[in-house]
């Protein structure tokens, strides 16, 4: 494996702190969330940051490389033709699932796959297929999580390495998760960083939360506790980082704040060199060593769960038991059924309530006529919320704004028909068609209630 290429210091890029972002001092690089961006019209502030010569990494949020399905090759090309355009030196995702095809339900967010066989088989090929398919090399992000899976196999550490092993990924290790982890599945950072090929690290996360009734919520909304900069001084004490990242998604602070927030990390970074034979084989790119051909046989797996690297065998049986697992946790997430055997029930009502949370959050913010048009935040949620329960999103963001604002016109609301005319307005611009009939609204919900 190539060493990778030097990154240095950099932050989320995101429209709102776009201008500051150009004037924080000593900027290495940015990141940009690439299902944000278009590539044939780049923001003019993301072009003049090319134009200084920052790298612009584009990190996907969308593509599910955990779910059970194969990627869907018009978002790897998507994806791809980002890299493309921003002239990108890697692109990087999650190993995570955000998506289940039978029932269709989309969960608005990284979910964490079970550390078991069939789980790292059906990853392993849908990362093969996404590496076949991208123009750069891709590096993959281990994920935050409010719970854990029951009958898990492997630790994350081993669970890594065998991902890197068996597909030559690069690794972005967010250290904020790693803390996440610790508080929310009792899971050891440090056991995880002695563990993992760090001569696979492509960059770093460094993010902030926050902690409630005794879970910690990775928000990328506060300021980055001493904490987390403790945990990339762990990783720095054993690797010298290609690079690291500010991420930053909400309640934005000052422009100071910021270039803070930078300069302390800076400063863990350049605090000395990293000691120690994984980091001299870290800076010498030393290559990951190759799994065997014929690996161990796991005791109690299938044969095909066994299969060496390179070898394309996460086959149905395995893409099937995942995707049954899958479904029925985000079934249970944002649909209401029950919650599987095993889970913590309380962990996957807290899961359940975020999800929506964010759901109503996310659509506020793509549709930001809709809480105005319904009298103000809070009754704007209550709607929202009430609406979720019984509509899981199964389209994006997008379609659910609609569908949320056809949801109240069949039940001839808002209340205030000045105010119920508006929406239809607002519906009928991006739906591209005529609302509903009232004989037609009054039908879906006499339908609605004998359900």
């Amino acid at each position: 494996m190539k060493p990778m290429a030097h990154l240095g210091v950099g932050i989320g890029w995101r429209p709102e702190i776009a201008d500051a972002v150009e004037r924080l001092p000593g900027l290495d690089w940015v990141e940009v969330v690439a299902e944000n961006i278009c590539p044939g019209h780049l923001p003019e502030a993301l072009l003049r940051l090319r134009e200084r010569g920052t790298s612009v990494v584009p990190h996907g949020v969308s593509l599910g490389l955990g779910g059970a399905d194969r990627p869907d090759p018009a978002k790897l090309a998507a994806l791809g033709e980002r890299a493309v355009a921003l002239g990108a030196p890697l692109v990087t995702e999650h190993i995570a699932f955000v998506r289940t095809s039978s029932p269709v339900l989309e969960a608005g967010h990284l979910l964490p796959v079970p550390r078991t066989r069939d789980a790292l088989d059906v990853l392993c090929e849908n990362v093969r297929i996404a590496q076949d398919a991208l123009p750069v090399p891709l590096a993959l992000e281990n994920i935050a999580a409010l719970f854990s899976w029951p009958g898990e196999e492997l630790t994350e550490g081993q669970f890594l390495t065998e991902l890197v092993e068996r597909t030559g990924v690069r690794l972005l290790i967010d250290v904020a998760n790693l803390h996440t982890n610790r508080v929310n599945r009792g899971e050891d950072p440090a056991a995880v960083l002695d563990a993992i090929p760090l001569e696979a690290l492509a960059y770093v996360h460094v993010a902030g939360g926050v902690e409630r009734g005794g879970v910690w919520h990775d928000t990328h909304a506060h300021p980055v506790p001493p904490v987390v900069l403790d945990l990339l001084a762990a990783l720095r004490s054993r690797v010298d980082p290609p690079g690291v990242l500010l991420e930053r998604d909400d309640d934005f602070p000052p422009e100071a704040e910021l270039a803070g927030e930078l300069e302390a990390i800076r400063a863990v970074v350049t605090a000395g060199p990293a000691t120690g034979v994984r980091a001299e084989r870290a800076r010498e790119g030393t290559a990951v060593p190759e799994a065997a051909a014929e690996p161990e046989t796991v005791s109690g797996a299938e044969p095909e769960a066994a299969a060496g690297p390179g070898s394309a065998v996460a086959t149905e049986p395995a893409r099937t038991r995942v995707a049954l697992g899958q479904a029925a946790l985000l079934s249970a997430l944002v649909a209401g059924t029950p919650v599987p055997e095993g889970f913590d029930r309380g962990r996957i009502r807290v899961q359940a309530r975020a999800l929506a949370a964010k759901r109503a959050d996310v659509v506020a913010r793509l549709a930001p006529e809709l809480p105005g048009l319904l009298g103000g935040r809070d009754p704007y949620r209550e709607a929202f919320l009430a609406y979720a329960k019984g509509r899981p999103m199964t389209a994006g963001y997008r379609r659910d704004a609609l569908d949320f604002a056809e949801h109240l016109l069949i039940r001839d609301l808002p209340a205030d028909p000045a105010a119920r005319r508006r929406l239809t307005a607002w519906w009928r611009e991006r739906a591209g068609v005529r609302p509903p009939r009232r004989v037609v609204r009054w039908a879906r919900a006499l339908a609605g209630r004998a359900a």
